[in-house]
């Protein structure tokens, strides 16, 4: 049917648009179409030639737009067929898979496919159901729900299957006790992961293959310890041939290894040996003896272990060597033991678990005086303090029972407990309780009734020693051997001006020497304290001097004590040092004095002995009658001259001979002199004297007093000076005496006067030179005749002695040795 053209122009629009165009063409057909171009180049032709190219090219787009349009319209039609066909083909492959899943979810297992290493796997199955996991991404934390070594297994057989494609097919254990199947491959691109439940037979095949495993771990486990057990080990088949043995058993035969050991039937047990654990496995099906055995070439003492297994038998061999040597030197050692707190004062008694007496000392006898018979008898503890309650040898107490159980309170106690036991009598032990750690305990009994008591005495001393530093006038401080303070009294803090808390809690003698240096800032001294107090080695007692800023001055002294420590004692002594200083001046001074003395002496002396002795020569010659006459006045005159002359020189002569004393330059002439002779000389010089002065001379010279060995002009010029004193104080009509005698190796000269005396407040200055004492006598002199005398009489090595004669007036002896030379030699 051919339907009818419509119009190419719209009402409103003028030509229809190509599109309605192509569709108009297709609706009608070739035919229609072909009918409807006829037509309209009909139509064409009547127009004119503008609008005939206008409509030309209206054409020929229309023509290309009409062709392009009826190949679109094909083309859909062909691809919406193809679309058909695909959705039919999609349905029937969604039909397969959804059979596909069926069939695999008719077994219960999950699958897992990884497409793609970034993204997360499908996993397909009722995860759940199969593992008791809610989540199923949790299915890949196989330690939620399978066994910790299926869980590492499963673990690392998927890494290696998703990093290098390695198939997998490993049996697994859940937490509840299922096993699993899991095998893995990779499909293509994809690596898939099967896990299902084994059931029947095969899963009775996985409980054994996995109960296999398990004992093969064991078995391997046991072995490899028993082969680590330094002792050796060894199994035994019925006929007793060896059929395993370890390290160290193949060690200890001098095998090469296990085979060998097992090919030559290698027995540790010697004949005798092996024939008595046979005999024993075969009786009791265990046996256990200690047997000496040779263990890799030296002989040890090893206890056996060996019993019966199955058909055949399993030993063992602990070295006891070492044991055995250690429980005879423990055997030693308890006898050492026993044997010397059998010696020990302390009195100890070993109570075992039981409360049985298992050991005592003969000291735990002896002081509670018990019967050896019933110590031996190994008597409770409750026995022994029963019988020394009735002997009245433990404390009084009010509850006995009581007391006793604290006591027993040590069997149950795991430290040491001290108790003080004052017993009737005055007597005090202590007493220590110490716990065993093998059961029961030990007693250890001292006596310190004694210890007490020099502790109170100790204790009371102490006090003493301190009130008495603190009432000594001298400051003292005691340093210990760690140069701390140990104690100090109350001087040394006034001395140093400290307060008492400064030197509590043992200050160290840096921190007292900066207490102290406000007052004395003497380096020095305090160097050598510290020295004193911290030195280790060469510590000697020592004495320094210290001088404080506010001018006192104090000497103190450093001594070691026997304990490491160091006393230091200070004493203030400014006082007795500024009078040590003044009397050091004046002793200077009259040093100086007596100095100055004895130069003018000397120069004096010799400067009037020259003219002195021409004046003596002159009046000498004046007195000479070959001179010419000289009237009675003038001849008195010159007398006096010569006697005043004489006199002069003579004091001259003296004080030279004192200066030459002095000086040390007086040497004797030594020889024999005869006693009679000198005493003689000596006289003759005084006989005017004596006679002027109305005096009886007597001269007293025992027996036996010959000569001795020293300077004649000395001698006589000692007897000389003590006649002319003796003289000089004799009374008128009196007599002066002058004896010797020879006693005892030695001259003794002694002369006598009934003068005066001697008055005792000038008997110590004597002997002072320039001191001249009359006493209400004629004597006069200018005080150098004895102090010569002595001069002379120590030159000599003798001594002098001035005192009253019995009955009135004075004596003085003069003690010569026989040997002057000797003594002058000892001199010089």
């Amino acid at each position: 049917m051919v339907r009818p053209v419509r119009s190419l122009r719209s009402p409103r629009r003028g030509l229809l648009g190509t599109s309605a165009l192509v569709a108009v063409l297709a609706d009608a057909g070739p035919a229609a179409a072909a009918d409807l171009l006829g037509g309209a180049a009909r139509s064409l032709a009547a127009l004119d030639p503008g609008s005939l190219v206008g409509l030309s090219l209206a054409l020929g787009l229309l023509a290309f737009a009409t062709t392009t349009a009826i190949v679109h319209v094909r083309f859909r039609r062909l691809a919406r067929a193809r679309e058909e066909a695909a959705f039919a083909e999609i349905s029937r492959l969604e039909a397969q898979i959804e059979e596909g899943r069926a069939l695999l979810m008719a077994e219960p297992q999950i699958i897992v496919v990884w497409r793609d290493p970034a993204a997360d796997p499908e996993i397909i199955g009722n995860t759940p159901a199969f593992t008791g996991v809610a989540a199923p991404s949790r299915i890949l934390a196989f330690g939620s729900w399978l066994a910790a070594p299926s869980a590492r297994e499963i673990e690392a057989a998927v890494d290696l299957l998703r990093a290098r494609g390695t198939p997998l097919a490993v049996s697994l254990v859940t937490q509840d006790g299922r096993h699993v199947e899991a095998d893995g491959r990779p499909v293509g691109s994809a690596v898939v992961l099967r896990l299902r439940d084994i059931a029947g037979l095969r899963r009775d095949h996985a409980r054994l293959a996995e109960a296999h495993a398990l004992l093969e771990r064991q078995t391997r486990a046991l072995r490899n310890l028993v082969d680590a057990i330094p002792a050796p080990a060894w199994l035994a088949d019925a006929e007793g041939r060896l059929a395993f043995a370890n390290a160290a058993y193949v060690h200890a035969v001098e095998a090469r290894d296990l085979k060998e050991a097992l090919g030559r039937d290698l027995a540790l047990l010697d004949a005798e040996g092996r024939r008595q654990a046979l005999a024993a496995l075969a009786e009791a099906g265990t046996f256990q003896a200690r047997l000496p055995v040779v263990v890799a070439g030296s002989r040890r003492l090893v206890d056996v272990r060996e019993a019966a297994v199955g058909d055949g038998s399993a030993g063992i061999a602990l070295d006891a060597t070492e044991e055995e040597r250690i429980r005879t030197e423990l055997a030693h050692a308890l006898g050492a033991h026993r044997r010397t707190l059998d010696q020990l004062s302390t009195a100890v008694a070993i109570f075992g678990e039981d409360q049985r007496l298992i050991f005592h000392n003969a000291a735990y006898a002896s002081l509670f005086d018990l019967d050896p018979g019933f110590l031996d008898d190994r008597p409770s503890d409750v026995a022994v303090l029963d019988r020394l309650r009735a002997a009245r040898r433990l404390p009084e107490q009010a509850d006995f029972r009581a007391w006793r159980a604290e006591l027993h309170e040590a069997y149950r106690s795991i430290e040491p407990r001290e108790h003080w036991w004052h017993l009737p009598g005055g007597r005090t032990l202590r007493v220590v309780t110490a716990p065993n750690p093998e059961g029961g305990i030990t007693y250890l009994f001292d006596e310190v009734t004694e210890r007490l008591a020099l502790e109170s005495r100790f204790n009371a001393l102490t006090r003493i020693q301190s009130e008495t530093l603190d009432a000594l006038a001298e400051a003292v401080a005691v340093f210990g051997s760690d140069g701390r303070l140990g104690l100090s009294n109350s001087a040394f803090r006034r001395m140093w001006k400290l307060e008492a808390g400064q030197l509590a809690g043992r200050p160290h003698i840096d921190a007292v020497v900066e207490a102290c240096r406000p007052l004395s800032a003497d380096e020095a001294a305090w160097g050598r304290l510290r020295a004193a107090v911290t030195g280790i080695e060469a510590r000697m007692p020592a004495v320094f001097r210290m001088e404080r800023v506010d001018e006192a001055i104090l000497d103190g002294s450093t001594q070691p004590l026997p304990d490491g420590g160091t006393l230091i004692t200070l004493r203030d002594v400014t006082d007795s040092v500024n009078v040590e200083r003044a009397l050091v001046d004046r002793n200077e001074a009259l040093v100086a004095a007596d100095h100055l003395k004895s130069t003018f002496v000397s120069h004096v002396s010799y400067e009037l002995r020259s003219p002195l002795t021409t004046i003596i020569g002159f009046a000498q010659l004046l007195d000479d009658t070959g001179i010419g006459p000289l009237n009675d006045r003038q001849r008195a005159y010159v007398n006096h001259i010569t006697e005043s002359s004489a006199a002069l020189l003579a004091i001259i002569n003296d004080i030279l001979d004192l200066a030459t004393i002095d000086a040390g330059a007086m040497s004797l002439d030594l020889a024999e002199v005869d006693v009679r002779g000198a005493m003689d000389a000596a006289a003759e010089g005084v006989r005017d004297r004596v006679v002027e002065g109305n005096l009886t001379l007597a001269i007293e010279v025992s027996a036996g007093a010959g000569s001795f060995r020293a300077d004649a002009k000395r001698v006589r010029q000692v007897l000389y000076n003590l006649l002319s004193n003796a003289v000089g104080f004799a009374p008128s009509g009196s007599t002066v005496r002058l004896a010797a005698e020879r006693r005892g190796g030695e001259v003794i000269f002694q002369v006598r006067d009934q003068g005066p005396g001697i008055p005792p407040e000038i008997g110590g200055r004597l002997f002072d030179r320039f001191e001249s004492h009359t006493s209400g006598s004629r004597h006069r002199g200018v005080g150098l005749g004895l102090s010569i005398v002595r001069s002379l009489v120590a030159l000599h090595g003798g001594s002098i002695q001035i005192g009253p004669a019995p009955g009135g007036g004075t004596l003085v002896t003069c003690r010569f040795p026989l040997d002057s030379g000797t003594a002058q030699v000892a001199a010089e």
